[in-house]
């Protein structure tokens, strides 16, 4: 059964830098090409294009197949994708200078792969070799890092239409052979293109990294780059039990720096998320709501929009209420969002609110901080009043999903006592504080919504 008209399998199977394989010789531009050619042509219900791992012919790369029929092409090029779409997708004839059908051969370089691949990983295991999963693995802060510091410094604006390295050191004040050492590491982790000695970004780097983008990401990206310092302490906090701070506390335009940049981080996570967070919870008969921490304000910007009856008040530390309000002002919904400056884990709360929200909150706090902050809401609420709680919601081992896990680890070296907590905490911590009908519901992404109900 082909449940579409074709059935397009392209190879992707990564491989290790220097080894034939069809993602060196261009196997992910030929799936953008055939992706962008296949929605031009209105045939994206008709046409399936799968990735698929190693066919065994590298060195043919890259290789595809087209089902139903079983048609195998090898070298495609981008530039082939258009001809393979009119001549076999729509008119049925395939494209005979790409086919390869030789099945013999095919069969014996497939088979003769397999054993090299299998006798090489053998080899590998009786030596020793530290498996690549590993190496990679530990060598994985080398492109983070290089990235990390082409955002510190602005490299890809400096690029702009294309530069050389010279020029892009002057542009940043810069040493210029540094600079183009660094630039030629981008080159190589497909962040820049070089042309003779002219660096030139990519479309994906301009629009993500570039100041004159309105898609650009760098200022709250700049935020992982303030805690990058912070998890090279790592194995000092495993061993205190807590952060070590690396900056000192007194230098305040640092400090305004690094908040303005993680706010405008919360920012960008947040705006996509909160609408999932309005359709979940909804208003019925919600008209005041307790954002805490509610950082930029996304998620009572979103209320505020969605349901013009309903009032929000965002309580956050003084250094971010100016930040908020510039986002409030910016959506235009200030005269349905207020703010207070303040500290939820000591100020009054206040009283009589439908609705709290902690939406990336707790994981700051510790569990017995995070049982007095709950018990404080539940006597803030009206009755049948909810609480709302987003987070990264470990499994019951504690040691999944991976990116709560690594998270908890993030919280050790930037907070006093955070971490990640479960859904069995959560719950625990709810109903000790007094709500009921306390449940979980599941959002696409990373995390999930922890609600109970004032009885």
């Amino acid at each position: 059964m082909e449940p579409f008209r074709f059935h397009l399998f392209v190879c992707s199977q990564q491989k290790p830098e220097g080894v034939p394989s069809c993602p060196a010789s261009g196997a992910f531009a030929l799936l953008s090409a055939f992706d962008r050619e296949l929605e031009a042509r209105g045939l994206t219900r008709q046409v399936q294009l799968t990735t698929c791992g190693c066919m065994g012919l590298c060195d043919e790369g890259p290789v595809m197949v087209v089902y139903p029929a079983g048609v195998w092409y090898r070298r495609v090029r981008p530039s082939d994708v258009s001809e393979i779409v009119t001549s076999h997708l729509r008119d049925g004839q395939p494209v005979d200078r790409l086919i390869w059908n030789d099945a013999s051969a095919m069969k014996a370089m497939s088979i003769e792969h397999g054993e090299k691949f299998r006798q090489a990983m053998a080899a590998r295991d009786r030596s020793g070799t530290l498996p690549d999963r590993l190496d990679q693995m530990i060598r994985g802060y080398m492109p983070s890092r290089c990235l990390l510091t082409a955002l510190e410094l602005d490299i890809f604006t400096a690029v702009g239409e294309g530069a050389k390295a010279d020029e892009i050191g002057k542009r940043i004040h810069a040493n210029a052979r540094a600079v183009e050492m660094l630039l030629n590491a981008l080159v190589a982790l497909g962040l820049l293109s070089k042309s003779g000695d002219v660096f030139e970004n990519t479309p994906e780097s301009a629009r993500f990294f570039a100041e004159s983008s309105k898609d650009n990401h760098r200022h709250g990206l700049l935020h992982l780059a303030n805690i990058w310092h912070q998890w090279s302490t790592l194995t000092h906090a495993v061993r205190s039990g807590t952060r070590t701070p690396v900056e000192p506390d007194n230098d305040r335009e640092a400090a305004a720096g690094r908040t303005r940049n993680f706010i405008t981080a919360m920012q960008r996570h947040a705006k996509d998320r909160a609408p999932l967070v309005v359709k979940t919870v909804g208003t019925d008969a919600v008209r005041r709501i307790l954002d805490l921490g509610g950082g930029s304000g996304a998620y009572s910007i979103a209320f505020a929009k969605a349901y013009p009856s309903v009032h929000c008040e965002i309580l956050d530390v003084p250094e971010v209420v100016p930040l908020a309000a510039e986002y409030v002002n910016q959506a235009g919904v200030s005269a349905q969002v207020s703010l207070r400056p303040g500290n939820m884990l000591q100020d009054d709360l206040g009283s009589g609110y439908d609705v709290i929200m902690l939406n990336a909150i707790c994981h700051m706090f510790s569990e017995a901080q995070n049982q007095e902050l709950l018990r404080r809401a539940y006597h803030a609420l009206r009755p049948n009043g909810r609480i709302v709680v987003q987070d990264f919601l470990l499994n019951a081992d504690k040691a999944s999903p991976q990116h709560a896990a690594l998270f908890s680890l993030n919280m050790l070296v930037n907070t006093d006592a955070g971490a990640s907590y479960s859904e069995a905490e959560y719950t625990r911590w709810m109903k000790a504080a007094g709500f009921i009908a306390v449940s979980r519901i599941n959002l696409p992404g990373p995390s999930d919504l922890m609600l109970g109900l004032v009885g």
